[in-house]
């Protein structure tokens, strides 16, 4: 009798959590075009991250684990994902190699970029609630560091994207001045 129940439980426990992850996935496939209120959450829960930091004035080696943590998703979302610099055999990546247009593909793309930056953000608002975390630092150096850190990688990075010729920040199409409208007598180019 107990055998059966058990089995009943665990069957649905498992129907539960393949409906909420369903259900979860759902709703990040309709998000997905909203970029702005993406990223406005994003933000939100940064910001009551470090309104609870400042309050509590702790937790200082989990804020910076989490700065840690955004720069390497920032700098594998400005990265190319083929990298320039392996000599092994691929498309043509210069006008003197070959004429046509390769577009920039990024390493992390946008969406798991936001998607794992709300995740790290997330989690580390809930490390804030349990004590063991709280490891006693001191904080100014930390924030030295982090800068000094973030000043070097950037540089390598920016010099990375200048040596290769290389923007990975994209406005859309280009807009024409003159895209649609007809000219001359017949309508005509």
């Amino acid at each position: 009798m107990m055998e059966g129940s058990d089995q009943e439980e665990a069957s649905s426990l498992e129907t539960t959590a393949a409906n909420l992850k369903r259900a979860v996935q759902y709703w990040l496939d309709k998000s997905t075009i909203h970029i702005f209120p993406r990223w406005a959450l994003f933000i939100f829960v940064l910001f009551v991250f470090f309104l609870r930091i400042y309050l509590i004035q702790g937790y200082f080696i989990v804020a910076y684990g989490l700065g840690i943590f955004l720069l390497n998703n920032f700098i594998a979302f400005l990265s190319p994902l083929e990298d320039p610099n392996d000599d092994g055999p691929g498309l043509p990546s210069s006008a003197k190699e070959g004429k046509e247009f390769r577009p920039f593909a990024r390493r992390l793309p946008e969406f798991k970029f936001w998607m794992a930056c709300t995740r790290g953000a997330a989690t580390s608002l809930v490390m804030t609630f349990f004590s063991v975390f709280d490891v006693p630092v001191f904080w100014p150096i930390l924030l030295m560091y982090f800068g000094v850190l973030f000043f070097m990688t950037m540089k390598r990075q920016i010099a990375h994207m200048y040596k290769h010729k290389y923007v990975p920040v994209s406005f859309g199409k280009h807009k024409y001045k003159d895209a649609g409208v007809e000219h001359g007598e017949f309508g005509g180019g």
